[in-house]
């Protein structure tokens, strides 16, 4: 394959029938790179590695170019081309410790090689992109970034959320946290080594940013899979201003509120069993959540009956310090969750739709395996972020939401009796 301007993919680069200007580019959800390669590989050549391995070769009126593309952990050649100039892009986004080789053959057929490099991140600049919007998700990324920078000794630059950033800023001095309106004014992303996009990207049929569906190894730990890290566990570390206790009772928060219907508890008594046997054992009961009524339509989730209401539009931090104190945290499968994960509290995880493998690992998770369970790690199932109602099994039957409906308040308070006592 040769010609001006081509731009070459290695096989399934992209999926079938998309534009050659899509590809080496970020989803939309990010800040893209620089449109073409930045680093100067010398004869004309430029590349880097960010959103895949990327080599931009001059055009030339004789002769030709060979390029090789190599997968250096498994010994595998990826791709392997022949032109007189091309933009070449790799078909994985994710991290492939990559190997780029370019032979000059000259008219007469005689080859030299002009370029030769093999992925090192160390003292490299790599530009890491959580997406916005979530608190639960760059919680549950933000250790493997961590992780990422320390086992290749690159200098991150991580994108995320200026409502999550103060929290995570100071306890991890190494890394450089901006949000993505602050990467697009600074241009960091024009000029980096490599970047690396995290993200649930359901429809990624072909694995181009993701080694493997994250419904297979849990939300949190797709990033690992991503990054190319380890993927054991760690609950991020949290820095608060202010870590003195809220009140001198002792007190157990709570979190009932989600985004779709699927993700609540749908046990019509459920939370007043909860709340009553706590306040019984002396506990108060705090709701944290951000609204006290959420809902669409003609269905709302009220906060319960006997809770006190410290819900609102507070900083996380605040959140954070009462979780800090709590002697449980009690929620479904949240932002919330996942910021009580972190802060060191003992969660009791109420949820039906997720399997215990797509959260952190706790004690006291709470599922109902009689019932149907596990749609959301259902690789056959897609999710429709538009449907509050969404039950892609049982949608408009009796069985609708029987997955955590059918969870108990014997069986939550028996989990919450391991912490608080019998």
């Amino acid at each position: 394959m040769s010609g001006k301007g081509e731009e070459i993919s290695s096989a399934a680069a992209a999926p079938q029938g998309a534009k050659p200007e899509e590809k080496a580019k970020a989803p939309p959800a990010y800040v893209a790179p620089a449109e073409k390669p930045v680093l100067d590989g010398g004869n004309g050549i430029f590349y880097d590695f960010n959103c895949g391995a990327r080599i931009l070769l001059p055009q030339r009126q004789e002769g030709k170019w060979r390029v090789t593309l190599r997968d250096l952990d498994t010994a595998n050649i990826l791709f392997q081309n022949e032109n007189t100039g091309a933009f070449i892009s790799s078909a994985k986004r994710y991290y492939v410790r990559f190997g780029v080789e370019v032979v000059d053959i000259n008219a007469a057929g005689e080859e030299t090689l002009v370029f030769q490099h093999e992925y090192d991140a160390r003292d490299q600049e790599v530009i890491i992109q959580l997406p916005v919007g979530t608190l639960g998700d760059t919680l549950a990324w933000f250790p493997y970034v961590a992780r990422f920078a320390e086992e290749r000794g690159a200098r991150v630059t991580c994108l995320l959320s200026g409502l999550i950033l103060p929290i995570l800023k100071d306890a991890y001095p190494t890394l450089r946290l901006i949000t993505p309106e602050d990467a697009r004014k600074e241009g960091v992303c024009s000029k980096a080594y490599a970047t690396y996009c995290i993200g649930l990207f359901f429809d990624d049929a072909e694995c181009v940013q993701q080694p493997t569906d994250f419904r297979f190894v849990g939300l949190h730990r797709t990033a690992a899979y991503i990054l190319g890290v380890s993927p054991e566990e760690e609950a991020p570390c949290l820095a608060l201003q202010d870590e003195s206790r809220p009140i001198p009772e002792p007190y157990v928060c709570i979190a009932v509120q989600a985004s779709t219907q699927c993700k609540y508890w749908n046990n019509p008594t459920g939370w007043h069993e909860v709340i009553s046997f706590l306040k019984g054992k002396g506990y108060r009961v705090i709701c944290i959540d951000q609204k006290p009524v959420h809902g669409a339509g003609i269905v709302w989730n009220h906060i319960p009956h006997g809770a006190e209401d410290q819900t609102g539009n507070r900083p996380l931090a605040e959140r954070a310090r009462w979780l800090r104190h709590a002697a449980a945290f009690i929620g479904t499968s949240s932002g919330l969750a996942w910021l009580a994960w972190a802060a060191g509290t003992k969660v009791v995880l109420v949820s039906g739709f997720t399997h215990p493998t797509n959260e952190f690992s706790t004690p006291y998770r709470v599922i109902n395996w009689h019932t149907c369970n596990s749609c959301w790690n259902d690789v056959q199932v897609r999710f429709d972020h538009h449907n509050f109602l969404w039950c892609p099994r049982h949608e408009n039957t009796p069985r609708q939401f029987e997955c955590s409906r059918l969870i108990t308040g014997a069986q939550v308070i028996n989990e919450v009796k391991k912490i608080v006592g019998a």
